[in-house]
């Protein structure tokens, strides 16, 4: 027998009995939702039989190690549909992935979205017939020849490549894979899943080998959540900034600059009020800014450090027979201004500002709207302080970091320190501080966080702050990065109290990170309303009828909110009223001021806001005391919305 600790609890398990078996006794509300272990820290399948004593833990299907198991199995299980339909086709990868699985196939037609739904049923009978999923020993000789025999080649490539004299598989029917697992018990475990999409691969990623066919799908551990994620993903098309930016004419896309973004005057007007805000914002915390040139000597890219990082994602070009490259980051402009002048250490902190313009070379497969780019404008900043110094301006730095979240309606986000990898340079004193300076700062302002251990880059450790949208998607937005690296690469100094010179130490900040993406994030959460401060047209002004002295009170009405800076626009065409509140509802525009008959008896206003509230009987000087209000504390909805 096998000691086995569970719960709080010690156990005898008998010799034969599987761990599903035991969990089917000791654990009947859990049993349920269990779809593999942990026998002493090791995940394994509920099928497995412990030869020693151990420690045991469940895995459930609510869980993220859950989920991953479940959707990898059903990934199999979507394999052995294919097989199935299809016989000729070969199998090759298919992995889990964030949100659901894919599998990639050698198939002489490749699929298309109309075969889904035949392969759908087929999973559907794998389902019912609750085919036992069993895991297998082979030796790598015989993993070679069998699927040698069954004409296999990319499987036999895969086991060619591993360290290893025998290797894993998971059988279930007719249907067999290499795979560590672990992997539910049955087929039967399976049944909330939904096939997506379908797409082109090429076998390992690299272009030179044969274009496969993938099929990407999803599944959750339960029905609910499956249509819960659904009804997300439909939301989340209907918010697609892409769709969003021509329907509001705020930005396109052409062929004649693919990854560049053409913004129009509208989509033009949220560009310079996010960028104006971060200028007042860096002033109001004592950043100066510089400017620095888009194209700059190969040289300094080498020294550097980027031309062994980014050279493939850089841009070149020669003027006077010198090679130069465009700029795909700031810091190294930043860092020749900072060697333009001599510093004290009265001089510190120096924090540095540019919005600085970079062009970073895309795979045209990987570019998507705003949110991956060949060109954007960062909101860069480096801090040069000291030693003494760094605590606070980390502190400071993260406070800045909440509060511009905040005001653009983020409220809900996930903070991540990476600490020091493998390889690194700088001594281990100055990771040391560097780190708890980063972990101190967060615990001293109350923020939660996790560690990723050995996440950090080469030069130094580094916070993550990931927002959270309306939709509950995470962005990766902000950065604050420890620099050990450039300072010694471009020898940067100070004199410090004792005369003598000294290394500030460095950090990298970007709040919004990419203007464009951050611009495209808020166009999907807010699903094009954007909050009255943002909005490209902020107030529209009406008239009911043709009529002279409506039209002069609309000019009027506008006059005075333009004296107020507000953007407005006025329609005293032929249109009916209808039509035109229309118009304004589908531009998302915050405020129509509408004028009749009525209006212009009493004097006051009527108002329809984008949320269809009708407001009647409103005095002019009191509504645009009330819209200033709203523009000037940024909040997110309408202050008549309560």
């Amino acid at each position: 027998m096998s000691k086995i600790n569970f719960s709080g609890q010690s156990y005898y398990m008998p010799k034969e009995m599987s761990l599903l078996d035991f969990i089917k006794q000791n654990a009947k509300k859990e049993s349920k939702d269990t779809i593999a272990a942990k026998f002493n820290g090791q995940e394994v399948d509920l099928t497995y039989i412990p030869e020693t004593d151990g420690n045991l833990e469940l895995i459930l299907t609510t869980t993220n190690e859950g989920l991953e198991i479940l959707r990898h199995s059903t990934s199999h299980l979507m394999a052995q549909a294919v097989k199935r339909l299809y016989p000729n086709v070969q199998v090759t990868i298919g992995p889990a992935i964030k949100d659901g699985f894919y599998y990639d196939f050698d198939t002489d037609k490749p699929f298309t979205d109309e075969d889904l739904p035949k392969i759908e049923a087929e999973m559907k009978k794998i389902i019912k017939e609750n085919i036992p999923v069993i895991r297998k020993i082979m030796t790598k000789k015989d993993a070679i020849e069998y699927f040698k025999k069954n004409n296999e080649p990319y499987k036999v490539e895969i086991i060619e490549d591993i360290d290893a004299d025998t290797v894993s598989f998971y059988e279930q029917g007719d249907f067999i894979d290499l795979c560590r697992g672990p992997h539910v018990p049955s087929t039967g475990y399976l049944k909330s899943y939904k096939l997506m999409s379908v797409a082109g691969s090429y076998w390992r990623g690299d272009s030179n080998n044969k274009m496969l066919s993938r099929i990407y799908g999803t599944a959750f551990e339960s029905k609910e959540s499956l249509d819960n994620y659904l009804k997300k993903l439909k939301e989340a098309k209907e918010r697609d900034h892409r769709k969003l930016g021509k329907e509001l004419n705020l930005f396109s896309f052409h062929d004649e600059g693919p990854g560049f973004p053409f913004w129009h005057p509208r989509g033009m007007i949220i560009y310079k009020e996010v960028e104006s805000y971060i200028r007042k914002e860096n002033e109001k915390r004592g950043y100066v800014e510089i400017k620095t040139p888009a194209i700059l000597n190969e040289e300094l890219w080498h020294r550097s450090g980027h031309w062994d990082n980014y050279k493939e994602n850089m841009y070149f070009t020669e003027i006077d027979e010198t090679k130069f490259a465009i700029k795909p980051m700031n810091c190294p402009g930043g860092l020749i201004v900072y060697n333009s002048n001599i510093h004290s250490y009265r001089d510190l902190p120096l924090r540095v500002a540019e919005l600085g313009f970079v062009h970073r070379h895309e795979l045209s497969g990987a570019l998507h709207g705003l949110f991956r780019v060949r060109a954007f404008t960062q909101d860069d900043a480096h801090i040069f302080c000291t030693e003494e110094q760094l605590a606070d301006e980390i502190i400071n730095t993260i406070d800045y970091y909440l509060s511009v979240y905040k005001d653009f309606g983020f409220k809900n986000f996930e903070i991540f320190v990476s600490t020091r990898p493998t390889k690194s340079i700088g001594t281990d004193e100055a990771w040391e501080l560097a780190t708890n300076s980063l972990i101190n700062a967060l615990d001293k302002l109350n923020i939660a966080y996790k560690i990723n251990e050995g996440d950090g880059a080469f030069y130094g450790p580094k916070i993550d702050f990931n927002i959270k949208d309306v939709l509950d998607r995470n962005w990766q937005c902000g950065t604050l990065q420890v620099d050990f690296s450039l300072p010694m690469r471009f020898e940067i100094s100070y004199e410090g109290k004792d005369g003598r010179k000294h290394t500030p130490v460095m950090l990298h900040r970007a709040i919004l990170g990419s203007m464009e993406r951050f611009i495209g994030i808020l166009t999907e959460h807010y699903n094009g309303k954007f909050p009255l401060w943002l909005s490209p047209l902020q107030v529209a002004i009406v008239n009911v009828l043709n009529d002279k002295n409506q039209i002069e009170r609309v000019k009027e009405i506008a006059n005075a909110f333009k004296k107020e800076n507000f953007r407005v626009e006025i329609d005293d065409g032929n249109d009916n009223l209808g039509t035109k509140i229309k118009k304004y509802r589908l531009q998302r525009t915050p405020y129509t001021v509408i004028i009749g008959a009525e209006e212009l008896s009493s004097g006051k206003l009527s108002v329809r806001t984008r949320s269809s509230k009708e407001l009647k009987d409103i005095d002019l000087i009191e509504f645009i005391e009330k819209l200033k209000k709203e523009s000037k504390e940024r909040m997110n909805d309408s202050i008549f919305s309560t």
